[in-house]
């Protein structure tokens, strides 16, 4: 029997972790298979939106992902240290869904648009591309000066897809987490995954 395949779940250093974390809960309670890796500047983030130690461990790392997506149990995870660039998600013979980027920093478009991979994330990421996978990037930035929108380009032209962190009202959202599911969503559609409970346009 063969394992089913992972979607590796990249978080980087972008403002809105909340995205991450919504994303892996719904993915988690769909029983899907999660490779996370969390750039070096993720950690900081943590500290300065939530005031919350992201641990470094890879083992203490899935309990601290699983608490704060608030899914004890459902799923599997694995968590790769970014440094660790000999992890399964850094080879194109590991077989995944593709990869999902959110949220995704200026920072990371630059790197992946330059094919410089210096960490695992940005790996894992390029392999995607060069294997011909899914790759889905969600940046969180505003404005877009024009080099973010020429990197933007460049990696869509290169076979990503860009889904840019931005809600939409007609399902007549009422929470902060209605907003960031919807994105998470229309995310999860760009690679054919559906676990989101969301009111889709009916039409008039």
């Amino acid at each position: 029997m063969s394992t089913p395949r992972p979607l590796i779940l990249g978080v980087t250093g972008a403002s809105g972790l909340i995205y991450a974390v919504r994303t892996l809960r719904f993915m988690l309670q769909a029983d899907y298979a999660v490779d996370l890796v969390a750039s070096k500047s993720t950690y900081m983030v943590w500290q300065a939106e939530q005031s919350v130690r992201m641990p470094s461990d890879p083992t203490q790392q899935e309990q601290f992902w699983r608490q704060q997506a608030g899914v004890a149990t459902g799923g599997t995870l694995n968590c790769h240290v970014w440094s660790d660039v000999g992890a399964t998600i850094a080879s194109g013979s590991f077989r995944t869904l593709g990869m999902l980027i959110i949220p995704c920093s200026m920072s990371t478009v630059g790197k992946l648009a330059a094919c410089l991979s210096s960490d695992l994330l940005e790996r894992a990421a390029d392999v995607q591309l060069k294997e011909g996978r899914k790759l889905v990037l969600v940046p969180r930035e505003t404005p877009f000066s024009l080099i973010h929108l020429r990197n933007l380009t460049t990696l869509a032209e290169a076979g990503a897809r860009i889904v840019p962190a931005i809600p939409a009202w007609y399902h007549a959202p009422q929470t902060i987490e209605d907003l960031v599911d919807f994105v998470v969503a229309r995310a999860l559609d760009q690679l054919e995954i559906d676990c989101v409970p969301l009111n889709r346009w009916q039409g008039h």
